[in-house]
Formats: C-alpha cells, structure tokens, sequence
C-alpha cells in the first residue's frame, strides 16, 4: 500500500534533530534560501513541438518495427495482442508519465533525480548500465540497415536470387509461390535466398560460440562506425541539435512503413498472415509467459526505466502540458507496434505460402532475423523499382533506429554532463561515443548475435525491468503517493485522477513484482536458436545484471557511510530515504511557490486524515483514493 510521506527535507539542524527523534510531524519546511539551484542556465527545447516529436522518435523505433512483430510471433500471434493493450494501461501508461514528470519537475538527469530520496540513487546509475547495455548493441543493428541500404543499390537485390555455392534447397526470394515449388528440389528443408543472405553472406554467423566469437567482419565495423559518427553529429549540440533532426527522424518512417504495408498485403497469402496476427488464442491468456514477453516489449518499445525519457523532459519548461505529450506518445507507440505487426505478419503469410507451409509460426527463426529476413524477402518480390523501396525500407529502418539510439545516448550523455558540468558537452558526446563503437564491436562478429541476445536478456531486459520496480517503490512507497499527486498537481496544473493514483500506489507496482516473480519460477537459461550458450557466455550475462543491480546496494552504503552525524545507522537511514535540500524545482521563485504548495496540501490532508483519528489503513486508502484532496489550481503566471 501506498506510504502516507509528509513532508520531510533534512536541511537544517532542526530537521536533522527532529528527524533523528522520530518525530516526522515536527519537521520543518526547508527555507528557500538554504536550497541549491544548480541548473538555471540549463537549455530548454526550442518549442513544444521539437520535444514531442523527439519523444515519439525514440519510442517509436526498432522495437516496434523489429522486436515487437517477432515477440508476438514467438507468443502465438493475437494471443499476445490482448495481453499487450492491458499491460500498456496498467504498467506502460503509468511509467512513461511517471519518468516525463521526474525529469520536467526537477530539471535533472536520471541519477540527479534521486535526490527525491538519496538512499536510492543506485537506481539512476544501474539504470545507466542497463542504457548503455542497450546502446552497445541497437547501433549495430543501425549498421546492419546501413549495410543493406546500400547493398540496395545494386542492379539486382543480393538476396534475391540464389548463387550456386548456396545449396540445392535454396529459393529463390524473387519467385512467386508456383515457380518456387517448379524451380526448387523437394528433397529437405527449403530456405529463402534472403535467410541465407543474411546468415552466411552478412553476419557470416557461427553455429557455436565455444570456441569464442570471432574477428569483427570489417565491412560491419565500417558501417558501425558511420552509424556512431551520425549519432554524435545529431547529439554534438545537445538538444539543441537533437531537437531540429527530430521532425525528419519521426515522421519520416510513418511515409515508409505505410508504403510497405499497402504493398505487402496485396501479396500472396497475406490475409493468412492477417488472421495470424490478430485473431487470438484464448487459451494463452491464462500463460504467463505471454504476458511476461508482453511487458518485457512494452519496456524496449516505449524505453521506460532506461532514463532516456527522463532527459529528455528535464529540458522542459517547468509547467509544459506533458500529460497530453504522455497520452500522445504512448498511443502512437501501440499503433506504430500494430502497423509494424500488420506489414511482418502480412510477409510471413506470403513468405509461408510461397514455401509450401501451413504453419506460419514455423516460417522463419524469430530475433533479427525477422527483420533481415522477412522484409527483404518481401520487397524482393517487388515488380516495379524493388530496389527503390528497399533503399527506402532500410533508410527508414536506419531512421528508426537513430531516433532511439540519440535518446537513449544522449541519457548517458547527460548523466555524464549532470555529473562533469564544466566539461563542454560534446566532449563528453564524442568521448562516450567513441567508447560505444569499441563496444559495438563485439556485435559484428560471427558469434555477435549470440552475445547480442545475452546482453539483451540480462542488461536490456531484466536489469532494466527490476530497476525499475524499485524506482516505483521508491517514488511511491518511501517518497509517498501523496507528495508526488501534489508535486504533480502543482507542475501541470490538473488533478491527478484515480487511475493514476491506483496504477501508482498499487496496481503497476504489485503488477510487476508479480510477473518478476513469475519470471524467477520459470526461468530458464538462455538460448540462442534453440542452442545452449557456453558457461563462460552466462556467467559475462549474469555479471551484467548483478553489476547493475549492485549499484542500488553500493550506493546506499556510501550514502549512510557519508552521513558523519552520531545517529544510529537506523535513524541515518530514514534520513537518507528522505528528499535532500536539492529536490524540487531547479528555478528559485518556483521551488518557493512549490514550497507553499506543499504546506497548503499538508494542512489540508492533516485536517482531514489526521483530525477525524482514522486508523492507518484507513489512511492509507484515503491517500489511494485521493478522499481527502481539495484541488486547489494556482495563477501559473504568477510561478
């Protein structure tokens, strides 16, 4: 249940005595003068518009071209669409205005939020290991589009047709449905030109990893090192360069995807796909699994618990309207994961046709393959230009890509940049920039996409999932769901409804501790297409997230170990678990008016709550409820 927190800041003597005698009531409100403001120089988004559109390109990016379509192919196609739409309200929604709200209220990066509660700020740097575990790997992907982009230009597709050195079973992905089954052996598994095209001509990939993963292919590094210069020539200015590109970067994609749609399902077999994709298995309803992989996806499409949102809010004026940016965003997500399931889904229908297969969930492999795979052999079978739309395809997926990698780099950037504020920022950009291509460098290898799902499984997934449960716990357990409805209340100028205060104090966290729990019943060790990973490869995995985990632990300890007080370690822990005099909005003549907010809303829930002698769970559900709240809407132009 939600903790009814007032309002406690340890910055004065008497806080600190009050504090340490247990007595929360008599806690003072910290003078305004005592306060720190630290970011008035901060820069802001040149208009509304660049901030919205900047977020709608990192939500919408390759996970909902490239992840998404093969998350619902693995978990039984519309099986899993319905688990999806419930999790988006109940864990995607209440997440992603969360963090837009941290990062506009406080005008800070994802580590500096933590003031809220500095016994907490491991949070911040774990969730800095999981960004930088996703970052590593999604620019490779950005340099296999760039491959295929440019291998588009070629007179004939390369994947096209079938060379004489890739076997007798290879098909031919420019035929249509009858000449495959006339122009191919029927002897043993059939497999498209595009899958082998991918497999062994690209990633010329390993069947094993035991004897280690390779030398990086150098035609890779060469894209993997354009990708990265065009990330940091984006990222050079901060938001004032990252914020003109946006426009392109999340528009763009919509002109391509749908072009691509209309196309394919004009194909063979694609109603097949259609039903496939949308028609749900109600018997999965009632497994886990799927609704597991359904908020697994929700977290990497929308990038929630990843700080990317969080930054780039905190380049917002302090009352913009992000409750409507929140609402804009997370819907266009779920229709850009629904267009992009509709266009792989019509694909696969075709692809499953073409090959003789009833089965379409028997097609081809799932993980990037889907991607590399399906659209090309799709757009193969192009009459008119192919070459054209798959320059266009691959640029879009090259696009998508970029709008993602730019927010969830420029996190760490920022982080970095919060940290170092004398450090000119695109020193910091070029430096962490030039650290991510060495580390991207593992991914092009024969054995990459190996070491890609691993990383993925235990850095871009389950580090970042459990981190951000005790972000939820922190914020609304220990900080209070009572303190953050006001701190909101008073930044966007509307009442915090009941769904939010449910979602919040209750239903997303309990939601996500239950299917963690789920998680760590079921779990089973990695594989990669069905094969088991060397012990060396899970033990680098684990490392991973309990490096990232780790952080909360650590930086709890040196929390407390910092405090030089004579208090127990207990009392120096509340203390610690509290908000610093650094919490709370960066601008001086704002910070003082929150300050009033805040007494008001005290005064108001103690002459209620308090006043009437209700019991604590009573109290509890008046918080939850918001029974006690009397709205009062203040004059922004006078903050």
């Amino acid at each position: 249940m939600p903790e009814i927190a007032t309002i406690s800041y340890p910055v004065s003597e008497k806080n600190h005595e009050a504090s340490a005698n247990g007595n929360v009531n008599d806690l003072s409100q910290p003078d305004a003068s005592q306060s720190k403001n630290t970011d008035q120089n901060r820069p802001e988004w040149s208009n509304k518009l660049e901030f919205l559109m900047s977020c709608i390109s990192m939500s919408v990016g390759l996970g909902n071209v490239w992840r998404f379509p093969f998350t619902a192919y693995e978990n039984g196609g519309g099986a899993f669409l319905i688990p999806y739409l419930i999790v988006l309200f109940v864990i995607g929604r209440p997440l992603y205005y969360l963090e837009m709200a941290l990062g506009q209220f406080t005008s800070r990066s994802s580590v500096k939020i933590w003031e809220v509660s500095p016994l907490f700020k491991g949070i911040g740097i774990g969730q800095l290991v999981g960004t930088t575990s996703v970052v590593s790997y999604y620019v490779s992907l950005i340099a296999l589009t760039l491959s295929y982009m440019f291998a588009s230009f070629a007179s004939v597709l390369p994947w096209a047709t079938c060379k004489e050195t890739w076997g007798d079973n290879c098909v031919d992905s420019s035929l249509i449905a009858n000449e495959m089954r006339d122009n191919n052996s029927s002897a043993g598994q059939k497999v498209s030109s595009s899958q082998i095209y991918f497999l062994d001509i690209v990633l010329k990939e390993k069947d094993s990893i035991d004897d280690g993963i390779g030398a990086p292919d150098w035609k890779l590094t060469l894209w993997l090192l354009l990708a990265w210069v065009v990330i940091f020539l984006v990222l050079v200015r901060g938001v004032k360069s990252s914020g003109k590109v946006a426009y392109f970067l999340a528009i763009f994609p919509y002109v391509v995807l749908i072009i691509i749609l209309v196309r394919a399902l004009t194909l063979d077999g694609a109603a097949d796909g259609v039903i496939f994709f949308i028609k749900p298995q109600w018997g999965e309803l009632l497994n886990p699994k799927v609704w597991y992989s359904a908020t697994t996806q929700l977290f990497f499409s929308l990038s929630v618990g990843m700080g990317s949102i969080i930054m780039f809010s905190s380049y917002n004026n302090f009352h913009h309207n992000i409750y409507r940016d929140a609402m804009i965003v997370t819907t266009l997500d779920t229709f850009t994961s629904l267009l992009g399931g509709m266009t792989i889904f019509s694909i696969l229908g075709n692809l499953a046709h073409n090959l003789g297969i009833e089965d379409i969930s028997k097609v081809v492999k799932s993980g990037t393959g889907l991607a590399f795979i399906s659209y090309p052999d799709a757009i193969a079978k192009f009459d008119i230009v192919p070459q054209l739309f798959s320059v266009l395809f691959f640029f879009m997926l090259f696009v998508l890509g970029v709008g993602s990698a730019v927010a969830l780099h420029g996190a760490i950037i920022t982080a970095f940049w919060d940290a170092f504020p004398k450090r000119k920022y695109w020193h910091l950009a070029l430096i962490l920039s030039t650290i991510g291509f060495c580390t991207g460098l593992v991914y092009i290898t024969p054995g990459g996409q190996w070491i890609l799902d691993l990383v993925d499984h235990y850095g871009g997934t389950f580090l970042i999932y459990v981190l951000a449960i005790v972000e939820m716990v922190a914020i609304f357990w220990i900080y209070g769901l009572d303190n953050w409805c006001n701190d909101i209340e008073f930044m966007v100028q509307r009442r915090v409804g009941l769904y939010w205060r449910l979602c919040w104090g209750l239903i997303t966290p309990l939601f996500m501790i239950a299917v963690f729990l789920y998680s760590l019943v079921e779990y089973k060790w990695p594989t990669y297409s069905g094969q088991e990973y060397p012990n060396d490869a899970l033990i680098c995995g684990i490392f991973i997230f309990v490096f990232g985990m780790s952080q909360v632990l650590i930086w709890a300890v040196w929390t407390v170990t910092e405090d030089s007080t004579q208090e127990s370690v207990w009392e120096k822990i509340t203390k610690a678990a509290k908000p610093s005099a650094q919490w709370g909005p960066s601008v001086e003549h704002t910070r003082k008016a929150w300050l009033k907010y805040k007494e008001e809303a005290r005064t108001r829930r103690d002459d209620i709550i308090y006043a009437k002698n209700h019991s604590s769970i009573v109290r509890k559900l008046y918080v939850l409820f918001g029974l006690y709240d009397d709205f009062i809407r203040l004059d922004s132009t006078k903050l």
